[in-house]
């Protein structure tokens, strides 16, 4: 809300951008790459013009892939139309748009009265009405309780307070209690249970997946690199070849060479999986 004029509503094209960028990232690392695409694609009929190498490109290092490529697929589908529908039901039907960020957008770039619901928020909420079931399975529970809670004059500006809220002062730990606009009538806060709300199930452990990536150079000192495909995981990015992600995976070199193994093993961490890759 600071950054514009009261009664004045913001850009949907830019409160959609940022939503899907946000989506399991961190503002921190979503900031530069904001920017970024807002300035190289400053609404929603240039970025459904980009090419799709480019956009892909701009993308590289934000992680979560598919959301790149929805980006365009929704911007095209956006720009067909002419404009971002107006409610959560119209933009649940566009690429890549799930419940979450179509509340999202609809109550911020619209102001329709919808309750939008993301870590932050269940957080705050969880804290308020002191509710111990632990996520995930609290999270309808906790959807219909920040129900109660959003008003229907100024949803998106309610919306965005709540995050801010949940991002700056009710925060996963050591809460500051003492400067929350919500601590007189926080049932958590009351009973001492703020920082140990919402309840977590134990996380299981993740598996590891391994894996040969083959880097082959020419003598003019550039890598050989190829584009995967374009569905599933990292799809659509450059890369160097390699063998499928598996827990024993068969040498698959791209080319007739003499390939040898370097010692030790490149690991990287997904969401749901740990990578070892071996480098030939």
């Amino acid at each position: 809300p600071a950054e514009r004029a009261a009664g004045q509503r913001p850009d949907p094209y830019r409160v959609w951008l940022s939503e899907v960028m946000l989506q399991q990232t961190t503002v921190a690392a979503v900031r530069d790459y904001f920017h970024r695409f807002t300035a190289r694609w400053p609404d929603v009929q240039a970025l459904a013009a980009a090419e799709d190498a480019d956009v892909m490109a701009e993308w590289a290092g934000l992680g979560y892939y598919a959301r790149a490529r929805n980006l365009l697929a929704c911007a095209r589908a956006v720009a067909a139309k002419g404009a971002f529908p107006d409610t959560a039901e119209g933009l649940r039907a566009l690429p890549g748009i799930g419940s979450y960020t179509s509340a999202a957008i609809a109550a911020i770039a619209f102001d329709r009265p919808e309750t939008v619901v993301d870590g932050n928020v269940e957080r705050v909420t969880a804290r308020v009405f002191a509710e111990e079931t632990p996520l995930p399975r609290a999270k309808p529970v906790l959807a219909r309780l920040a129900a109660r809670l959003t008003p229907t004059r100024r949803p998106g500006d309610f919306a965005q307070a709540m995050m801010d809220l949940g991002a700056t002062v009710c925060t996963p730990r050591n809460p500051c209690c003492g400067a929350c606009p919500l601590a007189g009538f926080c049932l958590a806060h009351a009973r001492g249970l703020a920082a140990d709300l919402p309840r977590k199930a134990p996380k299981k452990p993740k598996p590891t997946r391994r894996g040969i990536a083959y880097v082959a150079i020419r003598a003019d000192g550039a890598p050989l690199i190829e584009t995967r495909p374009p569905r599933g995981l990292l799809g659509g990015m450059p890369g160097f070849p390699g063998t499928d992600w598996v827990d024993d995976p068969a040498p698959a070199p791209p080319l007739p060479a003499d390939w040898r193994r370097l010692e030790g093993t490149v690991r990287h961490t997904f969401t749901h999986f740990h990578l070892e890759l071996t480098v030939a």
